[in-house]
Order: C-alpha cells, then structure tokens, then sequence
C-alpha cells in the first residue's frame, strides 16, 4: 500500500485529503505543521506529499526546501489559498510536481492523481515508464522541448532514481539554453548511473 503524507495547518483540509486518499486506497500520515512534517520524512518514507505552503513557523516552501537538500525525492504536491505565479515557480524549481490551489473538491484530488499516473495498481508499471521515455524522445528530437520537460516532471515522481530521466531533463535544458539546469541534471545522470 502507498503511504502518502499530508501537512495543512487546516484541520478541514486534512480531513479531506486523508478521506479522499483512503477511499482510493493509500495510507496516509497527516502533520498539522512543518516540523512535525520534517520529522515524519527523516523516518517514513512516502510516496508522494501534498504540502500547503502557507503554515505558521515553518512555511510549506521551507520545508520543500529543506527535504531537496537531504535528498528527499517523495513528489510534493503544493497546495495553497494564495496561489501566484511566482510561488508556482519557485516551488516548481525546488521540485514540485503539482500545484493545487485552494479549495479543491474531492473530484479535483482524483483528476490530480490519475494526470500524475499514481495509482495504487501496478500492472503495467514498466511498461507505461518504458514508453514515457519513448515518448519524451520523440518530443526532444521533434524539438518540444516545453511538453519533454513537462512529461520529464511526471517522470520523475513515478521514478526518482532512474537515470534516464536525468539524462532527458539535461539534453532538454541544454536544448533550451538553460545550462544550469542542464549541467545540475547531468550530474544527477552521473550520480543514478552508478
């Protein structure tokens, strides 16, 4: 069973989200802020986290920040009642998979997970990743580099260790002449391929 962590200071929304999750079948641990949150990822490990970004003391973003640093990789889904562009690239470069802005119905948290590809079934796991791949290859050498990136980011909540997606987000990258980007990803390739 997928165990998934939620972290909302609002009790509501952390009703909804363990009801809504529970109901399709996964585990879920709540934390009502951000260091209680920090200590469940020092000792669990999930396979995704919806994350509000707006907590008294330590803020959704900080903790994102913080996990990334120690090599946390779980998918964070970020939610908020303020959303802006600006915290939806921030929260994006730091590895977001998902930005959820609040409310949000039941209905909208199913549509999130199925357009993720999360599912509690495995069947054709490999299968559906292999040709993922595939597909972000035809879209690099199509020169889609926008629609490769954005596949390469469901990509990799599904499969955070395997190297070929780090080798894809550095040619698309390099392709679009972000080289930070593109060398921080080809490290990452390196390290994976080990």
């Amino acid at each position: 069973m997928k165990q998934v962590l939620v972290v909302d200071d609002t009790k509501s929304i952390r009703m909804l989200l363990s009801t809504c999750l529970q109901i399709e079948g996964y585990k879920v641990i709540t934390a009502r802020d951000g260091y209680t949150a920090l200590n469940l990822f020092d000792r669990e490990i999930f396979d995704l986290a919806f994350l509000d970004i707006k907590m008294p003391e330590l803020s959704g973003t900080e903790v994102l920040r913080r996990i990334r640093n120690k090599a946390i990789t779980t998918p964070v889904i970020i939610m908020t009642a303020f959303g802006t562009v600006k915290n939806a690239v921030e929260c994006t470069k730091m590895g977001a998979v998902e930005y959820l802005k609040k409310p949000f119905t039941a209905e909208r948290i199913k549509d999130i997970l199925k357009e993720m590809g999360i599912s509690n079934i495995d069947n054709g796991f490999n299968n559906e990743f292999d040709k993922m791949i595939e597909d972000i290859k035809i879209y690099i050498k199509q020169q889609q580099y926008i629609t490769a990136i954005e596949l390469l980011k469901k990509a990799i909540s599904l499969r955070p260790s395997d190297y070929r997606v780090y080798k894809l987000f550095s040619i698309a990258y390099k392709c679009i002449g972000n080289l930070n980007e593109a060398a921080k990803f080809y490290n990452a390739f390196k390290e994976f391929k080990k």
